[in-house]
């Protein structure tokens, strides 16, 4: 349910490798092969309550004017019952099944054109690029097309706008509640397709992992890299399309209604679409690079991606946007200008920081980070065949600050989205508290993994850099 969130540590030498039960081996990062008990009852409580978790959000703004404690409480005391708030709910309508059907047809239309920004754009890698290597040893190549589909689509939107007029800007927020149902039958349906087809026909079952648990294999997903075809990879396709490039338009979908509504647009909005869009871009000029991140390189496709690239990133990392069209902020000028150096201070932390260990891997050290050669700890492993590998963790630059320093920067940036909207509600704040806990997670998750890799190396190197987010705190 992110997107292009990375670690130093997810990647660096080959994965180590552990035997299954049957002898065959695969990585030890990725999903598990047994399932705890606290394992289980976290899958099914996000089964149960994540797809409630936005429709509550959602209904809210529309029934309740973006306050979260007042259907609670009306449902707490009787003054409302769920049937209520379930008849109040606009249905699926054709027009919004026409309207998804056709977005998710053009967009994956898109993903299967050749890129041609690479050509003409200096310094950005697009067109056929290699992903890192499976736990099965296998090495998957990608069209990388996002920037190109992105550019496509908003040029098309904008003609749209100013010139053509075929449907109103507002069209995605008219249609916000019915086109919720749209993304969770394409959510669901993506999903169970997924775990049928590890069972029967998966694209390669030596990358396959198997639990015997029914529910956390189809949240968790089965298969590494599902695919149809030579190209059409699901995992990239669903992680970076639809829902990604929808973002940008759902913002400006807001702003439209708000200038209908209001007659302007404010600078709280204007403020949320630059600093949300820059994030976008930044994805997908990038987008060679996160082949190599976490979501890529270990997430097994299931439920947790399926489901949450359709809904729950477009509906609740686009909150911000919704909550201003309900109230409408107009910050001071100070304000504002505060909030856009916080977003631009975090973007500029987030890509440095990830440039730097970028630069730091391409050169294999012979670089320089701050005008200095950078400093390191080398780190060694042994794999299943008893062989020694090693891997450089850098100790320079921003990584000298912090150990997940890029975290703290997306931070800082998604702190700026929510402060953006004022300090009347909580639910636009929603998306940094929801971001914190994520992060924290994913920082303890890999550093016990790289614990159990590298070892007394590894208690080295967090020697060397002993805070994980914020120095001196974290």
């Amino acid at each position: 349910m992110t997107a292009r969130r990375e670690t130093q540590f997810s990647e660096g030498g080959k994965s180590k490798c552990v035997i299954n039960g049957n002898g065959t081996s695969q990585g030890q990062w990725g999903r598990a092969w047994k399932v705890d008990w606290f394992s289980l009852g976290s899958v099914i409580f996000l089964l149960l309550f994540a797809p409630f978790i936005v429709y509550y959000f959602i209904m809210s703004c529309d029934q309740y004017n973006c306050s979260l404690t007042k259907p609670a409480i009306d449902l707490f005391t009787g003054k409302a019952h769920l049937l209520d708030i379930w008849n109040k709910t606009p249905p699926l309508t054709w027009k919004a099944v026409t309207l998804y059907i056709t977005w998710v047809i053009f967009q994956a239309f898109l993903f299967m054109l050749p890129d041609f920004c690479h050509k003409f754009l200096p310094w950005f890698r697009g067109g056929v690029q290699e992903g890192a290597m499976t736990p099965a040893g296998i090495v998957l190549k990608y069209e990388i097309n996002g920037l190109q589909s992105w550019l496509i689509t908003h040029v098309l939107w904008f003609a749209n706008v100013f010139h053509f007029h075929w449907f109103s800007p507002t069209i995605i927020f008219d249609n916000w509640i019915p086109l919720l149902w749209c993304a969770n039958i394409l959510g669901y349906s993506v999903s169970i397709f997924a775990m049928i087809k590890a069972y029967y026909f998966p694209s390669d079952a030596k990358d396959c992992k198997f639990t015997g648990n029914f529910f956390y294999d189809f949240m968790m997903g089965i298969e590494f890299n599902p695919r149809v075809g030579k190209w059409f990879d699901f995992k990239l396709f669903f992680n970076g399309r639809p829902g990604i490039i929808a973002w940008t338009l759902i913002n400006l979908s807001y702003a439209a209604k708000q200038q209908e509504l209001y007659g302007q647009v404010t600078n709280s909005m204007i403020l949320v679409n630059i600093l949300q869009s820059l994030y976008i871009l930044d994805f997908f000029w990038n987008e060679a690079w996160y082949l190599k991140t976490i979501d890529i390189c270990h997430d097994h496709f299931g439920w947790y991606l399926g489901w949450g690239d359709c809904v729950w990133l477009p509906y609740l990392y686009t909150l911000q946007g919704l909550y201003l069209v309900y109230h409408p902020v107009q910050l001071a000028t100070g304000s504002a200008i505060g909030i856009l150096l916080l977003g631009l201070a975090g973007y500029y932390i987030f890509r440095m920081t990830n440039h730097q260990k970028d630069l730091f891997r391409r050169t294999d050290g012979n670089c320089k980070i701050w005008g200095k050669k950078p400093n390191y700890i080398e780190c060694s492993y042994m794999s299943t065949d008893k062989t020694k590998h090693y891997s450089k963790l850098l100790t320079s630059g921003f990584w000298r600050v912090a150990r997940h320093f890029n975290y703290t920067g997306d931070l800082m940036g998604c702190l700026a989205y929510c402060l953006s909207c004022g300090s009347e509600h909580i639910l636009p704040y929603f998306y940094i508290i929801y971001m914190t806990i994520l992060l924290v997670h994913r920082c303890i998750r890999d550093e016990h993994r790289c614990s159990s890799k590298y070892g007394k190396d590894w208690k080295e190197y967090t020697d060397a850099v002993p805070y994980r987010l914020f120095p001196g705190i974290f």
